[in-house]
C-alpha cells in the first residue's frame, strides 16, 4: 500500500498531495449557511462541470431547510447520504489515495475531517468529443456511430445493441501513474469462461507506469507478441464490436482510446468486413474470394516476378520475354534492385499520404504516382513492368480490411522478395514454407490462428471462402468453445 493510500483524508493532506497543481481548487462552505458546521469542498478545475457542481452540490449544501437540526458532522453525513445532495451517485472514501484518484477522474470531494472520510460526487465535465461517424471503417448499411475517447460512452453504445443483463462488464485500472480504466465485456453463457478468466488474469498481471496506447496492452494479452501478424481485432464501430460479442468473443474497451479490441481471432477474421453480413450471401462470397485473391497477389507477385526474371526466364512466354528485355535494356539497375527500390518508394508515398494533412497527402500521392513515376520511366531509371508489378501488389494490399494485417503482409512480401533474390523460386518456396509453419503454430487463446484450414477436418476451405445463407448458419463457430452453440432456431 502506498503512503498516500494509508493517510487520513483531510484538506491539508489533499493540498500536500496536489502541491504544485494549479488546477486544484478548494472551497469551504457552511452547511445550511447559518450553521456552525463548515465543510471543505475540493475539485480539479477543468475536470468538473461548473454548473453541475454549483446547482447539484453547493446549492443543496447551503439550503437552510436541509440543515435544520444538524449540529454534528456525523448527522450531516447521514443527511447527505439520505439524499441531501442532488447527485444520483455518491461514494464514501476513507483512504487518501482513493480520494485523490476520484479527483483526477472528474469528481468533487466533500470532506468530513473530524470523521476522517469524504464523500465523492461525480460531476465530470461533459466537454468530450461527440459520437460521430467512423473514419476508417466505412458503413454502408450499418450504424453510423463510432466509439469515442470516453469509456462510459463506449460501453453505453455497446449496451444499446446488446440490451441484455447477460452482457457483463468488468472494470479495472491499469497503470501506476495513468490509472487508465479498462473494461472487459462478454456475454455470459456465450463467451467461453476459460477465455474470460485467462484474459482477466493477463490484465491483472500487466504492470505499467501508464497505459496510453494499445501497444503495451496487445503485447500483454497476445499469445505471440513477437509475431508481426495481428492477434486482436481493432474496431471503431460499436455494431461490429457487439456482433463479435454475440459470436462468443471477449472485448476490451480502454478509457481514452476510440476503439475496441476483440479476441480470440483467426486469420480469416481479418479478411471479413462488417458489411458482408448486410449483403446477399452470393455477393459476400464473391467479395471474400476477391480479397483472398488480392492477398495472394499482393504477397507473391513481386517475389514471383523477380525470381522468374532472374533465374527462370524459360517460364516466360517468348513475346513477353522480348518485351521485358526491351524494357530492361537501357535500365542501369538489376531487376531485384528495381523492385526493392520501387517497393520502398511506394511505402514512402503511403506513409507520406497517411502522416501529412489530407489535402497535402493527396497531392503528394498524386505527384509521386504520376509525375515522379513517369519521369523515372522516361529517364530509364526503372522499367515500366517493374512499376506495374509494384503498383498492382500495392493496390491489392489496399483491399485488405485490416491495416495491421496489411503491415504484416508487407513484411512477409519483403521476406519472400529476398528469398527470390537469393534463391529464385526455391527461395520463395522456402520462405513460404517458413511463413506457413509460423501461421500454423500461432494460437489465440487456444484457437488456431490458421483455422479452419489447420483443423484437419474436411470442408475447411469451403468454410473459409464461402458464406452460407443466414438460415443455414444456425450454430456459432465451434472453435470459440461457446457454451451456447445455437445462434438461431
Amino acid at each position: 500500500m502506498s503512503t498516500s493510500e494509508s493517510k487520513t483524508i483531510s484538506a491539508a493532506a489533499l493540498r500536500d498531495c496536489f502541491a504544485g497543481c494549479g488546477d486544484y481548487t478548494e472551497r469551504r462552505v457552511r452547511f445550511g449557511l447559518g450553521g456552525a458546521l463548515e465543510l471543505p469542498v475540493c475539485w480539479l478545475d477543468g475536470m468538473v462541470s461548473g454548473s453541475a457542481l454549483g446547482l447539484e452540490i453547493l446549492r443543496p449544501l447551503t439550503e437552510l431547510l436541509r440543515a435544520a437540526g444538524v449540529r454534528e458532522p456525523r448527522e450531516a453525513l447521514a443527511r447527505i447520504l439520505e439524499g441531501g445532495v442532488y447527485r444520483c451517485a455518491v461514494t464514501r472514501r476513507e483512504e487518501l489515495g482513493q480520494a485523490a484518484e476520484d479527483l483526477c477522474r472528474g469528481c468533487c470531494l466533500l470532506l468530513f475531517e473530524t470523521l476522517g472520510c469524504a464523500l465523492s460526487f461525480e460531476v465530470r465535465t461533459g466537454q468530450r468529443r461527440a459520437v460521430g461517424e467512423p473514419t476508417l471503417e466505412k458503413s454502408l448499411k450499418g450504424g453510423k456511430d463510432s466509439f469515442t475517447e470516453t469509456l462510459r460512452v463506449n460501453s453505453a453504445l455497446v449496451r444499446q445493441r446488446l440490451a441484455s443483463p447477460d452482457l457483463k462488464l468488468t472494470e479495472s485500472c491499469i497503470g501506476r501513474r495513468s490509472r487508465t480504466g479498462v473494461a472487459l465485456l462478454y456475454l455470459e453463457g456465450v463467451a467461453a469462461p476459460d477465455t474470460v478468466r485467462e484474459l482477466a488474469r493477463r490484465l491483472d498481471r500487466l504492470d505499467l507506469d501508464a497505459l496510453l496506447s494499445t501497444g503495451p496492452l496487445e503485447e500483454a494479452v497476445a499469445d505471440a507478441p513477437l509475431s508481426p501478424f495481428p492477434q486482436l481485432i481493432h474496431t471503431e464501430r460499436p455494431d461490429r464490436f457487439a456482433m463479435h460479442l454475440s459470436q462468443g468473443r471477449v472485448g476490451l474497451l480502454v478509457d481514452g482510446l476510440p476503439l475496441g479490441l476483440l479476441l480470440p481471432v483467426t486469420l480469416s477474421e481479418f479478411m471479413k468486413v462488417t458489411g458482408d453480413g448486410s449483403m446477399h450471401f452470393a455477393a459476400a462470397t464473391a467479395l471474400t474470394l476477391l480479397r483472398w485473391l488480392a492477398l495472394g497477389i499482393g504477397l507473391l507477385l513481386p517475389a514471383f516476378y523477380t525470381a522468374v526474371a532472374l533465374y527462370h526466364q524459360e517460364m516466360i512466354p517468348t513475346r513477353l520475354l522480348l518485351s521485358i528485355i526491351e524494357a530492361e535494356r537501357d535500365v542501369p539497375f538489376s531487376t531485384s534492385l528495381e523492385v526493392l527500390g520501387m517497393l520502398a518508394a511506394f511505402s514512402l508515398l503511403q506513409e507520406a499520404g497517411l502522416r501529412m494533412p489530407e489535402p497535402i497527402g493527396d497531392t503528394v500521392s498524386i505527384i509521386g504516382a504520376l509525375i515522379v513515376g513517369q519521369a523515372a520511366v522516361e529517364a530509364k531509371v526503372v522499367s515500366p513492368i517493374a512499376i506495374i508489378v509494384v503498383a498492382v501488389s500495392g493496390i491489392c494490399c489496399y483491399t485488405l480490411p485490416s491495416q495491421d494485417l496489411g503491415f504484416a503482409v508487407r513484411l512477409s512480401r519483403l521476406a519472400l522478395l529476398l528469398g527470390a533474390v537469393f534463391g529464385g523460386l526455391y527461395g520463395v518456396g522456402l520462405v513460404g514454407c517458413l511463413l506457413l509453419l509460423h501461421l500454423a503454430e500461432l494460437e489465440s487463446f487456444g484457437v488456431p490462428y490458421a483455422a479452419p484450414l489447420s483443423e484437419g477436418r474436411p470442408g475447411g476451405l469451403g468454410r473459409l471462402l464461402l458464406r452460407l445463407p443466414d438460415r443455414l448458419r444456425k450454430r456459432r463457430d465451434p472453435l470459440l468453445r461457446t457454451p451456447d452453440r445455437r445462434r438461431r432456431s
